[in-house]
């Protein structure tokens, strides 16, 4: 009875971890994805220009990189436990900063807070996991961490769901200052109701027991051992510990001094191939388009020929698919094995990308440009307004033959992109049927950055005070026939395939790529750079993403995201070796042969 009740408290223990753990990542992918929600109704509610918003966007990002940049030195020098609970805490802080905010600086330095904390979280979860489960529960603990995120991308969702149509009655009683309070009620709500999770992380974190690993590492044998007895039998405990002694002691016998010796050791194989597998897998995991896709999803099935309402149902089926879906990848990370499900995930991908591009090039390839005439209707001060409607559109289109006048007959879109000096946008995508759609309007004042930081990460090398006196630029003026809803749909469930082959492969086995892959030495740091990679890689798609498609269509961004994910592939099938069931010294002595 005894023993039986030991192995309980011990499996109830691994539970506990798990859950804490994927409180981290339900915090990630609420960081991801709330600011989608939140943001018309803070842009409505708002004095804050076009530039201010980009910016309190991208100030996630930002702090992310920042702390990502230094997430595994930190690991290293606090602990991972309590980097756990400094980073649930800077999330706890953000979220009345955020909510409570009545100006432009409290959004950002709140964003920017929430920011850090996912990148540390991105970095020490995973870390954490790694080092505190066994190798044959390793990859459904982690694959745990990825369900919850995904959960937090859907609870994101949903709750935009609900403020939309909560608001959509109120907008019906046709009374203007209730709906901008109601409005301004409903971004504040959204940031308020990811506190509690954010909360319970906090308290898990003093809960649970510090890293074994990290604990042996410092010199704290007893203390790593009390930490693995928590989830492991005497037996096992016994077997981890003497795995960690040989391979500290490989560590030390190979350490020297001198400098010199430090880095020739550190350009041994058994370092730079997982240090290198492991960049390259964070990086064409991004590359595969999945974070534009879900931030942008919306955007695209109305591009896709979907109405409005029904794109935003499309939206909440995605990331409904991908949290569903992540439970069998969950389920079948250890039993298949890490190499196979990123083989099946990223073939599924590559077919499922090509398949979209296709269906977006069978209309965007009688697209038309009419910037010239468009170019014509900008005033004296270098502004525009423009209604755009079908007797708009045909006045656009009537230099541009038998073509335009095919393209004016029926329902088309219009996105104008534009350029004050270096610094290059586009309008929203307006289709010429919309009744309700306002002007599009273009000045100088909504389309620069605020000031030069916001300018250097929009164009490093742009000149923002020739800008200031810069003439308004009619790049292009793009029309676009909307595509029929039979297509719009086609292209959802494509991308609901997408989803479901990502969540089962690439979604839950990256992060055990990126902690299984790295030996003890170079862990934590390597960790770190790599997920700084992923990081970079996301912020320059999100960045070239809308230009691109406005510039070149959806189909050229979907044929580059497929072939981005062949190089995964390729590096998957042919150079990642399987990690299942294997101990992380086991790993580690793979690429020493």
């Amino acid at each position: 009875m005894a023993a039986t009740a030991v192995a309980s408290e011990k499996k109830g223990y691994n539970r506990f971890l798990l859950l804490v753990a994927g409180l981290g990542g339900l915090l990630y992918g609420v960081d991801v994805g709330i600011i989608s929600g939140a943001l018309p109704y803070l842009e409505a509610t708002s004095k804050l220009n076009a530039g201010q918003l980009s910016f309190i966007v991208a100030a996630v990002l930002l702090g992310s990189v920042i702390s990502t940049l230094f997430a595994g030195m930190l690991a290293d020098w606090m602990g991972r436990k309590k980097l756990m609970i400094l980073s649930g805490l800077l999330f706890v802080v953000s979220i009345p900063s955020i909510a409570l905010a009545q100006g432009y600086g409290p959004l950002v330095l709140g964003r920017l807070l929430q920011g850090i904390s996912a990148g540390l979280i991105g970095v020490v979860v995973p870390l954490y996991l790694a080092e505190c489960l066994s190798a044959s529960s390793r990859g459904k603990g982690t694959g745990i961490f990825q369900w919850l995120l995904t959960l937090g991308i859907l609870a994101a969702a949903l709750i935009a769901m609900y403020y939309s149509i909560r608001l959509d009655k109120i907008a019906a009683l046709g009374d203007a200052a209730r709906l901008f309070a109601a409005k301004d009620a409903a971004w504040r709500g959204i940031f308020w109701i990811s506190l509690l999770p954010g909360l319970l992380f906090v308290v898990g974190s003093f809960i649970v027991a510090e890293s074994p690993r990290w604990l042996y590492s410092r010199g704290k044998t007893e203390a790593a051992r009390a930490a693995l007895l928590r989830s492991r039998s005497e037996e096992q405990t016994a077997i981890e510990l003497r795995e960690m002694e040989e391979s500290l002691a490989a560590e030390r016998k190979s350490a020297t001094a001198a400098s010199a010796k430090i880095k020739e050791s550190l350009l041994k194989r058994k370092y730079v191939i997982p240090f290198l597998l492991a960049c390259v897998i964070l990086a064409c995991n991004q590359a595969t388009g999945i974070n534009s896709i879900i931030g942008y999803n919306a955007t695209i099935l109305i591009q896709a020929g979907l109405s409005d309402v029904a794109a935003h149902w499309g939206y909440v089926i995605l990331t409904a698919v991908n949290f569903l879906i992540t439970i069998v990848g969950v389920m079948l990370v250890d039993k298949k094995g890490r190499k196979f499900l990123l083989s099946i995930g990223t073939a599924g991908i590559i077919a499922s990308l090509i398949a979209v591009a296709l269906l977006f090039n069978g209309v965007e390839r009688r697209r038309l440009d009419a910037g010239a005439a468009v170019q014509q209707q900008v005033a004296a001060d270098q502004s525009l307004t423009l209604s755009y409607n079908p007797a708009e559109a045909a006045r656009l289109l009537a230099g541009k033959g038998e073509a335009g006048a095919a393209i004016a007959g029926q329902p088309n879109s219009l996105i104008i992109i534009y350029s004050y000096g270096d610094f290059r946008t586009a309008t929203k995508v307006i289709r010429s049927t919309d009744t309700l759609a306002k002007p599009i309007t273009i000045d100088r004042a909504s389309s620069l950055p605020a000031n030069k930081t916001v300018a250097f990460f929009s164009n490093p090398f742009g000149d923002l005070t020739a800008a200031k006196s810069a003439p308004l630029k009619i790049e292009n003026a793009l029309i676009t026939p909307v595509p029929s809803a039979q297509r719009g749909w086609a292209i959802a469930i494509l991308l609901f395939v997408f989803i479901a082959f990502f969540g089962v492969g690439p979604g839950i086995c990256v992060w055990l790529a990126l902690s299984e892959l790295m030996p003890t030495r170079i862990r934590s740091n390597g960790m770190s750079i790599a997920l700084l990679l992923n990081q970079a890689v996301s912020t320059f798609i999100a960045a070239v993403f809308l230009p691109t498609v406005g510039k070149h269509g959806y189909s050229t961004m979907f044929f580059i995201f497929a072939g981005c994910t062949l190089i995964y592939f390729i590096t998957v099938a042919f150079f990642l070796p399987e990690t299942k069931g294997k101990t992380l010294e086991e790993i580690e002595t793979h690429f020493s042969k």
